[in-house]
């Protein structure tokens, strides 16, 4: 079983292979370039760097949101399009659940974050159960300070992690004093490899069935949608 992932949800872009449980390669970059011309190139150098090729895959899991409105399209489409060209099962998984597995090693309540601007953020609320990455509340489109004020309300410890947290954590540690944690620079991406993994554990699903997982309207959506209803 060999199981490309593929996540451009957000600021980074990663690729990897693994086989069982086992990472064959993988492939990270945090350069602030369009990941619609960079995407295809990663995933055909790292399965020549890993001596493969396309039809050796036997899945394709990707990150199918929430994130960056173009990056979740662009991730979603180049799986897709994998997948149903190889006739290959494609499975989603959340961003924000890839990103709360690099806490996998925090006793209490994992917060994955992803700014989305206008004092609001993506998240949801995550914990480990023998090595199982569970879900505790739905991932969600919420304003930053109503979002930790629920948290409060939690006995146990919360990790928060990602790249936009920095931008929040003001807020976080003034609401949650002690309560909350910040995890270390290294834990604030997402790693593909364990894209790839959690996809293993879930059901198989076809091309055709996966979608974009935006929670909320791109705001040229929501525009028009008003312009049509003001028309």
């Amino acid at each position: 079983m060999t199981i490309l992932s593929i996540d451009t949800s957000n600021y980074p872009l990663g690729v990897a292979l693994i086989d069982e449980n086992k990472v064959i390669g993988e492939h990270i970059t945090y350069i602030k370039k369009n990941h619609s011309v960079r995407a295809m190139p990663a995933v055909e150098q790292l399965l020549k760097d890993c001596g493969m090729e396309a039809k050796d895959l036997t899945k394709i899991v990707v990150a199918n949101g929430p994130g960056s409105y173009t990056g979740v399209r662009i991730g979603v489409t180049l799986a897709k399009t994998l997948a149903w060209s190889l006739n290959i099962p494609l499975i989603p998984v959340s961003s924000l659940a890839t990103l709360a597995s690099s806490g996998r090693y925090f006793t209490g309540y994992i917060v994955p974050l992803f700014d989305a601007r206008r004092g609001q953020v993506y998240t949801g609320l995550y914990e480990f159960h023998d090595d199982q990455l569970t879900c505790v509340e739905e991932d969600r489109n919420i304003m930053l300070d109503q979002w930790v004020t629920k948290l409060k309300e939690l006995d146990k410890d919360l990790l928060f992690v990602g790249n936009d947290v920095t931008i929040h954590e003001s807020t976080i540690k003034e609401i949650l004093g002690d309560q909350a944690r910040i995890a270390p620079f290294v834990s604030h991406n997402p790693r593909p490899s364990e894209l790839a993994f959690l996809g293993v554990a879930l059901p198989e699903t076809s091309a055709h069935e996966v979608l974009p997982n935006y929670i909320r309207l791109a705001e040229a959506e929501v525009k028009w949608l008003e312009a049509q209803k003001n028309s």
